[in-house]
C-alpha cells in the first residue's frame, strides 16, 4: 500500500461507494466522491463532508470529467432492477457513456481504474457456480439487458482502453451484497424482506424459493475492492467477488423472520422476467491473487441490517 493517494470514487454516495470512500478516508487517502444523486443518498455520506480528506462532487458519469487523481473506482450505476429499469436507455448509457468519459480520464492522467462489474454478465447461468472464464448466457433483449449488456460492454471498453492504450484496469464481478445503506425501495431480496419484516407486512417470496443467491456483506466486499486495486499491474481480473456460500430465497426470508422477531407470514407471487435460477462464485481467483474470502456469516450480517433499518423506518 502506497502512503498517500488522490482517489475518485464514482457513485460515491450510494451504498456500496460511501463504504469505499470511508474505508479510503480510513486509511488516509484523499477522496473525491462523485454523485449525481439518483440512486446514491447525501445521508449516506453525511458524515464525511466536514473530513478535510473528503471532497463531493454533484456529477452525471454520462459527461466528461476533468480532475486529477490517482486512482479511479468507477461504481456509477443504478444496480438493482427497480431503478435500473426505470429509465433503461440511461442505465445503458451510464454503464457505457460512463466507462468511455472515465476511461478517457484516467488515459490523461495516466490513473488506474477499478470497474464494478456484475456478476448479472453471467446472466442466468447454465453453469453452476459461475468461473470468470463463463462467457455468460444474458438475454440481450430482456428487461434486464440493459444493466446487464451495459455492463458487459463496459467490460469490454476497459480490456480495450488496456490493450489500445496500456491502461491500468482492475475489473471486479460483484455477487449479491447487503449491509446498512442499502436503499429501502431498491427491490432487492435482503432489503424487501427486512422492510416486510419489520413492517409486519406478509414477505413476498418470487417464484417457489428454491433459486438460490449468495450474500455478502459489505465491510467484506469493500476489503476485496482495495487489495483487488493493490494488486501487480498485470493483473486486470476480471475477478468474482461475492460469497460462495449459498442460500435458497426461501431460507432467507425464514432467517429474516427469525432475526426480526416478526410476525409476518410468507407469500409466494409469480416469478419476474428473466429472473436467474441461481447465483453462486467461484472465488478460487480472489482467494489466489488478493488472498481474500468473505468471513462475515449471513446472520452476523443481517444483524447490523436489520438496525439500519429499523432506525430508518422508525421501527
Amino acid at each position: 500500500m502506497t502512503s498517500h493517494k488522490r482517489v475518485a470514487v464514482t457513485g460515491g454516495a450510494g451504498f456500496l461507494g460511501s463504504h469505499l470512500c470511508e474505508k479510503l478516508i480510513d486509511q488516509g487517502h484523499e477522496v473525491l466522491c462523485i454523485d449525481n444523486f439518483f440512486t446514491g443518498n447525501k445521508q449516506n455520506i453525511l458524515h464525511l463532508l466536514d473530513n478535510p480528506l473528503f471532497e463531493l462532487i454533484r456529477h452525471d458519469v454520462t459527461f466528461p470529467l476533468y480532475l486529477e487523481v490517482d486512482e479511479i473506482y468507477n461504481l456509477a450505476c443504478p444496480a438493482s432492477p427497480i431503478h435500473y429499469q426505470f429509465d433503461p436507455v440511461q442505465t445503458t448509457k451510464t454503464s457505457v457513456h460512463g466507462a468511455i468519459n472515465m476511461l478517457g480520464l484516467a488515459k490523461r492522467i495516466k490513473a488506474k481504474i477499478f470497474q464494478a462489474s456484475t456478476s448479472e454478465v453471467y446472466g442466468d447461468p447454465q453453469v453452476h457456480p459461475q468461473t470468470e472464464s463463463y462467457w455468460g448466457h444474458v438475454n440481450p433483449n430482456g428487461i434486464r439487458a440493459c444493466y446487464d449488456e451495459g455492463k458487459r460492454c463496459a467490460e469490454t471498453l476497459f480490456f480495450d482502453y488496456h490493450r489500445q492504450h496500456k491502461l491500468k484496469i482492475k475489473i471486479a464481478r460483484i455477487f449479491n451484497t447487503y449491509g446498512p445503506r442499502m436503499h429501502p425501495n431498491d427491490g432487492r431480496v435482503v432489503s424487501n424482506f427486512i422492510v416486510q419484516a419489520l413492517q409486519g407486512e406478509p414477505i413476498t417470496v418470487y417464484g417457489d424459493g428454491s433459486q438460490s443467491r449468495s450474500f455478502c456483506y459489505v465491510d467484506d466486499l469493500i476489503e476485496a475492492f482495495v487489495r483487488l486495486m493493490d494488486t501487480e499491474d498485470s493483473f486486470t481480473g476480471p475477478v468474482n467477488l461475492g460469497n460462495p456460500g449459498e442460500f435458497t430465497i426461501l431460507e432467507l426470508a425464514q432467517q429474516v423472520i427469525k432475526l426480526t422477531g416478526s410476525i409476518s407470514e410468507i407469500i409466494f407471487e409469480q416469478l419476474p422476467s428473466d429472473d436467474p435460477r441461481q447465483r453462486q462464485p467461484d472465488i478460487s481467483l480472489a482467494r489466489e491473487k488478493l488472498n481474500w474470502e468473505p468471513g462475515i456469516e449471513l446472520e452476523a450480517g443481517l444483524k447490523p441490517t436489520i438496525n439500519y433499518f429499523s432506525e430508518l423506518l422508525g421501527v
